[in-house]
Formats: structure tokens, C-alpha cells, sequence
């Protein structure tokens, strides 16, 4: 799917064709759809191949006139996408997102439909200049950024609600659902490090010019990134924990289980054994009256009860 849009009296307005200073915001296209931009509009086929592959690592390069740009974006594994995951337990992940800047246009390639995107096509973002390439890739960069940021709020949330279910519970649902939030926090990790470099190198401003004005949008990205990274470590080592502590719960409650259900096996035990005794086919067993083994074993039971409830094997 290809999408123009440009910015036009500060808003932005969707185009039916590619024209110069616009932004080419690129969702999963078709074949046809690489072959244009490669033919209309003169761009680099390693490029728009790179941008497509979903292992594509964070980074930069630049070739004649076009800069390339390969940030990670955080994404919400949906439940339409999870019979394409390998690991179900997943709930958040990280996709790449490419940018070729040429001098006519400002090209976003990405494999998914992004909010992001999404948010920056509806005008919901105030002072995009789809002309201005520098300051709308640090825009974009800024965005990521607090993505990030309200992702990682969503697994602490999740977290949360999933150490509430925990506290009584026996199975591993729970636990795994926590190991999905802890690999996720893994994903999100790894491509702050690389956004972050990635963000150092054009930084220098040898991918793309930067200006004067730039240099304060340059430092939120970066803080927020910082802040990022800070929190994604934080609930890394929260979760770590917290999955350690709860798997000893677990392993605890199922023990007062086993417990529980010893006890009530010796309870059951007392009058099989006597019955049995007063059942064999042979003369001379005392008191051969049935009321007899009845009583003995209800008197052998309060006993055994009372021993157990001393030391506490019902709790």
C-alpha cells in the first residue's frame, strides 16, 4: 500500500501522486508497488529490499544522494498475528521500519500498519514539515521513542495484573504469561541499544544536514531513549525477580496441597487396615462383634486427627 502525503498551510493533506517535498509512507507493498519506486522515483532497490526484511538490524548508510535510515519500532503482537509467532507467549515485539531520504521525497518502508504512522498521517502531530527531512526523521525518532515508552508502561501493568492472579494460583499460565512480558522487555532492550546508536551516527550529521534548530528535537530523542532504556532495565530486573519469587510460590502451594492430601490418605488408611484385620476368614480375632472395629477405628481416627492438627498438616 502506498500513501503521499504533504504538509500544506501546517497540514497535512493526502496526495494521489508523489511530488517534490512530499512523504511516501510505504506499508507492506506489493510487487508492483516496489517496482515504481524503484523506476518513478529513482530509489535504491537494496534499500527498499533491506526495509523489508524483518531480521534488518538498526542502522544507517548513505549511497549518492539517498540517506538510509533502519530504526526499530515497537509493536503489540495482535491475536490475528500470533499463529505467526513461533512463541505465543509474546506480547510485545519489535519491527524495523525504513527511511530513504532523497532530495525530492521522504519514503517510510514498514512490513506492519503502524500507529505511529498512522498518527503522523492524520495530522495529530503538530509542526511536521514533510519538506523539512531532518526534522521530520527526528520527529519520527522522537515518536519511537515514546512508543517505547508507553509499551513499557503496558507490561508493568500486565505485570501487575498478572502477580494479583498469582498469588493463589497453582498452575503456570501466570508464569508464562510473565516469561512473554520478560522476553518482550528483551526485545524492547536490544532495539533501544541499537536506536540509540543508530541515532549517535546521524548525530554527526554525515547522513543527513543538521541544523541550529534541530539540536534541541536531537536532545529529547535522545533523553527519551535514555529514559527508555533506564526503564526497560528497571522492569527487566523486577520481573526477573518476581518470576523467581512466585515459582517458589507456586512450588510452595503445591506442597501444602501434597500435604493436605497425606494426611487425608493416613485418615483413610486407619479403618481400611482395621476392617481388613476383621475381614480375614480365620477364628479367634478379639471382640468379633461389629460394632467393635467401628468404634476402634473412629477412636484410632480422632487420634490421628489430633496428632496431624498438632503439627499443623492441614495448613
Amino acid at each position: 500500500m502506498l500513501k503521499f502525503f504533504k504538509t500544506v498551510d501546517g497540514k497535512m493533506e493526502q496526495l494521489k501522486r508523489e511530488e517534490h517535498g512530499c512523504w511516501v509512507m510505504a506499508v507492506k507493498p506489493t510487487a508492483d508497488e516496489l517496482q515504481y519506486m524503484r523506476s518513478a522515483m529513482n530509489l535504491d532497490p537494496d534499500f527498499l529490499n533491506a526495509s523489508l526484511d524483518e531480521e534488518e538490524l538498526s542502522r544507517t548508510e548513505k549511497e549518492e544522494d539517498q540517506a538510509f535510515v533502519v530504526v526499530d519500532v515497537p509493536y503489540q503482537v495482535e491475536k490475528d498475528d500470533e499463529e505467526e509467532e513461533e512463541d505465543k507467549s509474546v506480547v510485545f515485539t519489535t519491527i524495523p521500519l525504513g527511511i530513504i531520504i532523497t532530495p525530492d521525497y521522504f519514503v517510510t518502508i514498514s512490513t506492519k500498519q503502524s500507529a505511529l504512522l498512522d498518527n503522523l498521517a492524520s495530522g495529530m502531530v503538530r509542526g511536521v514539515q514533510t519538506k523539512m527531512h531532518t526534522r521530520f526523521l527526528l520527529t519520527i525518532l522522537l515518536r519511537i521513542a515514546q512508543r517505547f515508552l508507553v509499551h513499557l508502561k503496558q507490561i508493568d501493568k500486565i505485570a501487575a495484573s498478572m502477580e494479583t492472579q498469582m498469588h493463589s494460583s497453582m498452575k503456570n499460565e501466570a508464569l508464562i504469561q510473565l516469561m512473554g512480558l520478560q522476553k518482550s522487555l528483551v526485545y524492547i532492550s536490544s532495539s533501544l541499544r541499537s536506536n540509540e546508536a543508530t541515532l549517535k551516527r546521524i548525530s554527526r550529521g554525515n547522513l543527513v544536514t543538521l541544523y541550529d534548530e534541530d539540536e534541541d528535537l536531537m536532545q529529547d530523542v535522545l533523553i527519551e531513549i535514555h529514559q527508555a532504556m533506564e526503564m526497560s532495565e528497571i522492569y527487566g530486573n523486577i520481573l526477573s525477580s518476581t518470576m523467581d519469587a512466585y515459582a517458589s510460590i507456586i512450588s510452595n502451594n503445591l506442597n501444602i496441597v501434597m500435604k493436605v492430601l497425606t494426611s487425608v490418605t493416613v485418615l483413610m488408611t486407619i479403618p481400611t487396615m482395621v476392617f481388613s484385620y476383621y475381614g480375614m476368614n480365620v477364628t479367634g480375632l478379639q471382640m468379633p462383634v461389629w460394632w467393635f472395629p467401628t468404634f476402634l477405628s473412629v477412636f484410632l481416627a480422632v487420634i490421628a486427627i489430633a496428632l496431624l492438627v498438632k503439627f499443623k498438616m492441614f495448613k
